[in-house]
């Protein structure tokens, strides 16, 4: 008799840019069957509205139903699906969960901002193929929120201290850049607001031995510094970046119209628009930590879910 294979589980990622999906096979040794991302905006307006936009909701919704026949494809018996930053701020979340729970079948978990950041800490750990030196400060940037974690490693305590911070690419790219590109003005007052929240917030970035950045924008800043002729993920995870390097492609990129950033061949054109508010956020971090650079990580948040379903 052939003993049954371990049920595959299913993790799914809602942030305000992008909702992102891992199904991950059973067992010891379990493996990646499925890494999707859709880029759907979720978070368009929100800052400014309170409230998630309809087209908002049926751009994420489309992307749900794509995945809810990935999972029934692969057999996936355990589903986390956790939403972050936009779902947190919007009045009228409760659309967003009833037409999740009708499509999967599970009640979505919005997650508030300290669980995200142990979430990410956990993801990025796991991920690394070398010992760094602790404690590791992992930086998450997301279209509404920024995640700063400072933890050691997880035989000796993980997580001393973590915040989310309310600026993200999408949020701060909304609420002050009106040009194209951004006026010296607008970007003045999109680092006034990084460096306030760097202010007030209780984990310091100069405690680091080592910074690992995560997600999207992080991850889209190697694909430049590199010049790569496409996104490629391989080339991407575990490579170190120098903070000058972060420093020049951001005052590139902010610099640059949102034609020319989309004819970037390593650039996804949903973000091409807000990468400006990204980077900024990233180079003000980096900035503030001193570190002469960061080690960059494929893995983020969505393994962390997936990695708790798996305990």
């Amino acid at each position: 008799m052939t003993p049954s294979r371990p049920a595959a589980v299913a993790a799914i990622d809602c942030g305000t840019n992008t909702i992102k999906l891992l199904i991950r096979s059973g067992g010891e040794q379990p493996h990646d069957l499925v890494r999707e991302a859709r880029m759907v905006r979720l978070g368009q307006d929100v800052d400014r509205t309170g409230r998630l936009a309809e087209q908002a909701l049926a751009r994420t919704f489309a992307a749900v139903d794509e995945y809810a026949a990935l999972i029934g494809e692969f057999g996936a018996e355990r589903v986390r699906f956790c939403a972050t930053s936009a779902t947190r701020d919007a009045a009228n979340a409760e659309v967003f969960r009833h037409g999740v729970r009708e499509r999967l079948g599970v009640e979505p978990e919005v997650i508030g901002g300290e669980a995200e950041a142990a979430l990410a800490f956990a993801g990025a750990v796991r991920g690394l193929r070398t010992t760094p030196d602790w404690p590791v400060l992992v930086l998450d940037v997301g279209g509404g929120s920024t995640e700063l974690v400072l933890g050691d490693a997880p035989d000796r305590g993980g997580v001393r201290a973590a915040h989310s911070m309310q600026i993200g690419s999408v949020r701060l790219h909304e609420r002050h850049v009106a040009d194209d590109p951004p006026t010296p003005e607008q970007v003045a007052a999109v680092v006034a607001d990084i460096d306030a929240a760097l202010d007030a917030c209780p984990v310091d970035p100069t405690g680091a031995g080592t910074v690992v950045g995560v997600a999207g924008t992080v991850t889209t800043l190697v694909a430049g510094v590199l010049d790569l002729p496409a996104y490629d993920r391989e080339a991407i995870d575990q490579s170190v970046l120098g903070a000058s390097d972060v420093h020049d492609l951001t005052m590139r990129l902010v610099a640059m119209p949102r034609a020319e950033r989309l004819a970037l061949p390593w650039l996804h054109p949903g973000r091409a628009d807000v990468i400006d508010a990204g980077a900024l956020i990233v180079d003000r971090v980096l900035a503030r930590s001193g570190a002469a650079s960061m080690l960059v990580s494929e893995s983020d948040i969505l393994d962390g879910i997936a990695w708790s379903l798996a305990r």
